[in-house]
């Protein structure tokens, strides 16, 4: 099995995805130990000092003012995580529960947090026994970070509350805890604090959604170049010397992975035929203009998931040196800051969900001119084997516009809101939470939209007797019809057909069969 050795310097995408979703094992540093132990000696400084100092020796947010005495500071941890343990509705999927401590255990071994080594141990025992924290949909406002959720994942580490065990079924975590040979963890000064205070959910959900976005992307070329042969359209459009003169690079590799899955076909260019056209509709012709908008939108909120992987978010930190608001025997010191504000998260997280929410758009757009007999240049209505008499993809374009009109909903920003909590002490949150919510969605249904795209740009194609289709095309064709994707003929059940695409799409056989004879799409 893969194992992700976590140290003080952060993790990549790829780590995270490794946890989240491959089930990676994973390892604390040597490197990571030592920073452990040196900050939690800076912190044992600060606590035995009378001095009162935020997140060791007093209360929390609106009662941050209230000094705590040194018998009553771990049962202020444990309360921190019980009380901060409320949220409600449905469970929160696996990985991103995964992904959630994961990154949590990041920041916790950068150093800069205070928790001691055997504390980040356990964090790394519970994922690799395959316990899962139940975590709540709703709970985080995103500031001070995701609260709720990684109080959830914090309470496992205790024993207490309810986690998922590797065979899937729901347990006490003390339970699932003793099984797998885990002590529960004593949390002492300023630990509770430290393993709630971060935007871990909200960058997990984000660099999945990025992975799925990666493919999806490629996709939306393959079935927007599928549409454009079915409708007998240029790819003159495609150019690269089009393209250099509006150098946007997530434009220009649109174009080239369209150009590159019409290479050879015998459907392209016929728009001067039987009814002349000068240019096809924009929904074609702009595809690549609006899908590379969505790129470079993925590109932007890469640059800002690297430098959350690479950040130490918590409050207070500790940090060497120097003077501040409180000093260690060491010459450390513990600051208070603002870093756990999700805004840079949740601003990319809305970003993506607009440019999801175009992407579909434009895809539904030429589904619809597929089934549309005065605009498809020859098809059938509604792609239908005897119109009238049967449908033919009729509802299926329902569904789609269906799906669309909520992406468009969901593409609201959630980051534009701010609800003041914390008796005004935290008087602007980030929204990122539910910005991260919304996406899971949004990247769910375009995965949808997509897929009634393929369905219904195949079976035009092959309704283009005496056309041979691209080679890219053809094998992608095949390999839908192979997978259960099935094509034109009489009205039938469509629900299995379009559960079939939507698999086809969704675990990237599509993409896969285009390269087969592509190679490598951009």
């Amino acid at each position: 099995m893969h194992t992700v050795v976590v140290g003080t310097s952060g993790v990549t995408a790829s780590d995270v995805l490794a946890v989240a979703r491959g089930g990676a094992r994973v390892e604390l540093s040597k490197e990571a130990v030592a920073a452990l132990a040196a900050a939690r000696g800076i912190v044992d400084a600060l606590a035995a000092k009378p001095d009162p100092v935020y997140g060791v020796s007093t209360g929390f947010g609106a009662l941050a003012t209230r000094h705590i005495s040194q018998e009553l500071r771990a049962q202020l941890q444990r309360n921190i995580v019980r009380s901060h343990a409320a949220g409600m509705g449905p469970r929160v999927e696996r990985e991103v529960v995964r992904a959630l401590m994961f990154l949590r255990l990041k920041t916790v071994c950068s150093g800069h947090t205070g928790v001691r080594p055997e504390v980040a141990q356990t964090m790394a025992d519970v994922l690799n026994a395959g316990i899962t924290p139940v975590v709540h949909e709703y709970g985080s406002l995103g500031c001070s970070g995701d609260l709720a959720p990684l109080s959830h994942c914090a309470l496992t580490l205790m024993g207490e509350g309810d986690a998922e065990g590797p065979d899937g079924t729901v347990r006490p975590a003390g339970e699932l805890l003793a099984a797998h040979g885990i002590a529960p963890v004593e949390l002492r000064e300023k630990e509770g604090l430290a393993l709630l205070n971060g935007t871990d959910g909200m960058l997990g959900m984000l660099i999945m959604a990025l992975a799925d976005l990666d493919t999806l992307y490629k996709s939306a070329d393959v079935t927007a170049a599928l549409s454009l042969e079915a409708l007998l359209g240029t790819d003159k459009v495609l150019a690269p010397e089009l393209h250099a003169i509006r150098p946007h690079p997530g434009q220009g590799a649109s174009a080239a992975n369209m150009l590159a899955v019409l290479k050879d076909s015998g459907l392209t260019g016929h728009h001067q035929d039987d009814a002349p056209r000068v240019q096809d509709a924009y929904s074609v012709r702009c595809a690549p203009q609006v899908a590379g908008a969505g790129r470079d939108t993925m590109a932007h909120a890469r640059l800002v998931a690297e430098r959350e992987l690479a950040s130490a978010v918590d409050n207070p930190v500790v940090l060497p040196g120097g003077t501040s608001q409180a000093f260690g025997t060491e010459g450390g010191r513990v600051e208070s800051n603002g870093n756990f504000h999700g805004a840079p998260v949740a601003y990319v997280l809305d970003f993506l969900a607009i440019a999801v929410a175009d992407l579909a758009s434009i895809a539904e757009r030429r589904t619809d001119r597929l089934l549309d007999k005065n605009r498809s240049h020859g098809l059938p209505p509604f792609l239908a084997d005897d119109a009238g008499v049967d449908s033919g993809l009729m509802i299926a374009q329902y569904t789609q516009a269906a799906l669309v009109s909520e992406l468009k909903r969901l593409a609201v920003p959630a980051s534009a809101d701010s609800i003041p909590s914390s008796a005004m002490q935290e008087d602007h949150v980030s929204m990122g939470w539910s910005a991260a919510r919304k996406l899971r969605h949004a990247v769910d249904n375009l995965t949808r939209v997509l897929a009634v795209e393929l369905y219904a740009a195949t079976r035009a194609i092959e309704l283009r007797e005496g056309l041979a289709p691209a080679p890219a095309s053809r094998a992608v064709i095949d390999a839908a019809r192979a997978a259960g994707v099935k094509g034109a003929g009489p009205d039938r059940f469509l629900a299995p057909d379009l559960a079939a695409a939507d698999a086809f799409v969704r675990g990237g056989e599509l993409v896969a069969a285009t390269e087969k004879v592509t190679g490598p799409l951009q």
